[in-house]
């Protein structure tokens, strides 16, 4: 009974999909892979950076009909790693979310631009990916939703039938699981927040001063980021001393598409202790610049920074010598002064 009903339905889709294509407008489709198991969106991996790139060229080129609902986004994720369909579809919708938030947050766009599903099934040969389609107008008229929504519970009814008599095999070690269609999320699920990354500095570790630093991506352009450094040390018998900290804040803007370049503004403050000959010196200093660099990325988890930076100081100091291990004060200097950073 059942292959007979899975005939029927393929003579019936035989019927209706030309009438079906012949209405349809043309699509123009983007491919967003992620890593097994993992919701984060990153985008300079396995070529996402352009595929990025070329779909935030195509909303700006089309914003006023995606915008009035002529044009819609349509986006389904797809998951097949997690244990359970449940599992897979949560993963597939956080997924979902983080490339929609990219075009929200770099295009101004909103929710109800976007037709969203997702499903615990694979795309093609492809496991943990999301798909982005525009249905463009032709000839001068709108694209037709309607019709995208047909030709998906088809595919709902032919995977029923044939799930009902065979087994499909979706990745290694994974099985293909029931399509699932969801509702627009609202607009606070879809604003996830970018990683955090630690940095540490080796150049200054090198000199014996080590500095470390964490940065917050707010978004796709705009990143926070917090560096502290600290050392001391003394030796012939405390008459030699290099001592410091130092807290760096700066705030940056990425540029490009793929958001490696960047031009930052910074500022710094800290204390110093230097006797390293017969006089000391001992104050603090503060100031600020811009700096400007790029970021080289050497896989999901780890990056080279690359920049450099010109800035204004004001320090504050005394000048000292010891006279019987005592601390002789002998002036009170300021100094205002360029400098380069890294």
């Amino acid at each position: 009974m059942q292959i007979h009903k899975f005939y029927l339905l393929l003579l019936f889709l035989s019927l209706l999909l030309p009438a079906v294509s012949m209405a349809q407008t043309p699509d123009t489709l983007y491919v967003f892979r992620f890593v097994s198991h993992k919701n984060m969106f990153y985008i300079p991996w396995k070529g996402n950076g352009t595929q990025l790139d070329h779909l935030l060229s195509l909303v700006e080129n089309h914003k006023a009909a995606i915008l009035s609902g002529e044009v819609p986004l349509l986006v389904d994720g797809y998951c097949v790693s997690e244990p359970t369909v449940a599992e897979n579809l949560k993963l597939a919708k956080i997924r979902s979310n983080r490339v929609k938030s990219e075009l929200i947050l770099s295009k101004g766009i909103d929710e109800n631009c976007f037709i969203t599903r997702n499903h615990a099934e694979t795309y093609g040969d492809l496991c943990h990916v999301v798909i982005v389609r525009l249905r463009l107008p032709q000839n001068g008229t709108a694209a037709n939703v309607k019709e995208d929504s047909v030709i998906s519970i088809i595919k709902e009814k032919v995977m029923e039938v044939i799930s009902e008599n065979s087994e499909q095999e979706a990745c290694p070690g994974t099985t293909s699981v029931g399509v699932s269609s969801e509702k627009p999320l609202a607009s606070s699920e879809t604003h996830p927040s970018y990683r955090l990354a630690l940095r540490a500095n080796p150049l200054r570790w090198a000199t014996l001063t080590p500095e470390l630093g964490v940065e917050w991506r707010v978004n796709r352009h705009l990143g926070i980021l917090v560096n502290g450094s600290w050392t001391s040390w003394s030796w012939d018998d405390k008459n030699r001393r290099y001592a410091l900290w130092k807290v760096s804040p700066e705030i940056r803007y990425y540029l490009g598409g793929k958001s490696r370049g960047f031009l930052g503004a910074m500022y710094h403050t800290g204390e110093f202790h230097y006797k390293l000959g017969n006089i000391g010196r001992q104050g603090d200093y503060q100031g600020g610049g811009l700096t400007g660099g790029y970021q080289l990325g050497l896989n999901s988890n780890l990056s080279l920074d690359f920049h450099a930076g010109v800035g204004y100081t004001y320090a504050d100091y005394d000048e000292y010598t010891l006279i019987n291990k005592v601390r002789v004060r002998k002036d009170c200097k300021t100094k205002k002064y360029w400098v380069l950073t890294n």
